[in-house]
C-alpha cells in the first residue's frame, strides 16, 4: 500500500470506530500510531508519539482552557447567572409574542457570555425557563426546542471553548475569534427571537400572552442584581480585546472573579467549589488527551501527505472560498447526525486546515462560520447533545420526538444565519480588523 492509501483507510477507519462509540482520542491515536507504523515502521511510530505528544502537552498556549472552564463552572454550580434570565423577563422582552422564550433567548446569550459552554448553558437555562414557559402554557415542542437551541449560543459567544480550542490548533489569535464572534453570536440570537415572534403571531395558540396583571407581577430584577455578572463579562472580555490580557490572564481573572462574585452572593459553598474544581479537573485532562490525539492525527496525515494531495485535488475543481465553506457546511451536517462537536471539528482540522491555507482563506471567518455550523450539530438528530440535556431536565414531561420537532424551527433559522455569514464575510471580520 502507498503512503495515500495508508491515510485514507486510516481516516475511514477512524470515522467507523467513532461511530462505534469508540472514544475519540483513542480513536485518533491508536489509528494514527499504526498507520505510521504500517508505512515507516515501529521506531519512528514510537519516535513520533514522544515528540508530538510531548511538545503539545508543554505548549504555553493550552492554559486559558482550564481558566476559563473553571470560570464557567464556577458561575454554573454557584448559579449566580438566574438573575440574567429574571432580569431579560422583566424587560420589554415579555411584551412580544411568545416573550418568555425570547427572554430565554436574552438570558442565554448573557449566560454564554460568563460560561462559554453550549451544555451548561442549555442545562442551566433549561432548569429556570422550561418549567417557567409550560407553566405559562407555551407549546412543549416551543418550550423546549428553543432552550436547546439557545443553549448553542455558548458555542459562539466569547469566550466559546470551540473558538478557544479553533485557536490553539490552528494558531489564531484567541482574541480575534472571540471578537469576530460578537456580531454572528448576537445576530443568530436576532434571528431565533423573530422566528419566535413570526411564529407566535401566525399560531397564537403557541405561547399565550400574558395578562396586564401577570405583568406587573413580574420580578422587575434590574441591573444592581446582575451588575456583578455584566463586571464579570466586561472585565474578561475588554482586557483581552484591547490586548492588557493574553488569553489565560483573561481566564484566571476571570475565574478568580467568578469565585468573588459566588461569595459575595453567599453561594459560595465547599461542595460547589469542590466540585467545580474537579470538573475542570475532568474536563481539561480530557480536552487536552484528545487535542494531543488529533496533533499526532495531524503528524500522521502530514507525513504521508494526503492533505496537499486533497488541497490539489480541490484546487482543481475551482470551487473558490465561499463554494468550499458550504461543501464544508454539507460535510459538517452529515457529521454532526452521528458525531460529538469537539471530535468533528478535531477529526475534520487536520484535513481542512491545508485546504483553507492553500486557498489564502482568513481563518478568523473559518473558524467562526465552524463554530457555527458545530452549533447545529448540538441540536441536529439523532445525537443533538443539547436536546438530550433538555431531555434530562423535563424528564417524562415533554417526549423526545417533541423536543426535536421544536428544534426543526431553529436548525431552518441557522441555515439562513449561515448563508448570511458565508455570503457577507464582514459581518465576521468588521470587528477583528477594527483591532488593527
Amino acid at each position: 500500500m502507498t503512503d495515500l492509501n495508508i491515510a485514507g483507510a486510516s481516516l475511514a477507519v477512524i470515522v467507523l470506530l467513532v461511530m462505534l462509540r469508540m472514544p475519540i482520542a483513542i480513536a485518533l491515536l491508536g489509528v494514527s500510531f499504526g498507520g505510521i507504523w504500517l508505512a515507516y515502521g515501529y521506531p519512528i511510530a514510537t519516535a513520533m508519539l514522544t515528540a508530538v505528544t510531548f511538545d503539545f502537552s508543554t505548549h504555553s498556549s493550552l492554559s486559558p482552557i482550564p481558566m476559563f472552564l473553571l470560570m464557567g463552572f464556577v458561575a454554573y454550580y454557584a448559579r449566580i447567572t438566574e438573575e440574567l434570565f429574571n432580569f431579560a423577563r422583566a424587560s420589554f422582552l415579555m411584551r412580544l409574542p411568545g416573550g418568555l422564550a425570547i427572554a430565554s433567548i436574552g438570558g442565554s446569550a448573557m449566560f454564554s457570555a460568563v460560561t462559554g459552554s453550549s451544555l451548561a448553558c442549555a442545562a442551566a437555562m433549561g432548569r429556570i425557563a422550561v418549567p417557567e414557559m409550560l407553566r405559562a402554557g407555551y407549546q412543549p415542542g416551543l418550550s423546549t426546542g428553543v432552550i436547546a437551541a439557545a443553549g448553542t449560543l455558548g458555542s459562539m459567544i466569547p469566550p466559546s471553548l470551540i473558538l478557544l480550542l479553533f485557536g490553539i490548533f490552528a494558531q489564531v489569535p484567541i482574541g480575534a475569534l472571540f471578537i469576530g464572534a460578537i456580531i454572528p453570536g448576537l445576530l443568530t440570537a436576532f434571528a431565533y427571537g423573530l422566528m419566535v415572534v413570526l411564529r407566535v403571531m401566525a399560531n397564537p395558540s403557541l405561547a399565550p400572552r400574558p395578562t396586564d396583571e401577570e405583568l406587573a407581577d413580574l420580578n422587575k430584577t434590574g441591573l444592581r442584581e446582575i451588575w456583578p455578572i455584566i463586571l464579570l463579562i466586561v472585565s474578561v472580555l475588554h482586557r483581552l480585546f484591547a490586548g492588557l490580557f493574553t488569553a489565560t490572564e483573561a481566564g484566571a481573572v476571570g475565574a478568580l472573579l467568578a469565585f468573588v462574585i459566588a461569595a459575595a452572593k453567599g453561594s459560595l459553598t465547599w461542595q460547589v467549589a469542590k466540585r467545580a474544581i474537579t470538573d475542570t479537573i475532568v474536563s481539561s485532562a480530557a480536552i487536552l488527551v484528545i487535542a494531543m490525539s488529533a496533533t499526532f492525527f495531524a503528524s500522521f496525515l502530514a507525513l504521508t501527505q494526503l492533505p496537499a494531495h486533497i488541497s490539489q485535488i480541490v484546487a482543481d475543481m475551482n470551487f473558490g472560498p465561499i463554494g468550499l465553506m458550504i461543501v464544508v457546511f454539507a460535510l459538517y451536517l452529515v457529521l454532526g447526525m452521528f458525531l460529538e462537536v469537539l471530535g468533528i471539528m478535531l477529526l475534520t482540522l487536520p484535513v481542512l486546515l491545508p485546504l483553507f491555507e492553500t486557498m489564502d482563506i482568513n481563518l478568523i471567518w473559518v473558524g467562526i462560520l465552524l463554530a457555527k455550523y458545530l452549533e447545529m450539530g448540538l441540536i441536529t438528530p439523532p445525537v443533538g447533545l443539547n436536546v438530550f440535556v433538555i431531555k434530562s431536565v423535563v424528564g417524562k414531561a415533554v417526549p423526545t420526538d417533541v423536543i426535536f420537532r421544536g428544534i426543526a424551527w431553529f436548525v431552518g433559522t441557522d441555515v439562513v444565519v449561515v448563508g448570511f455569514l458565508i455570503a457577507f464575510p464582514a459581518l465576521t471580520l468588521w470587528l477583528p480588523s477594527l483591532l488593527h
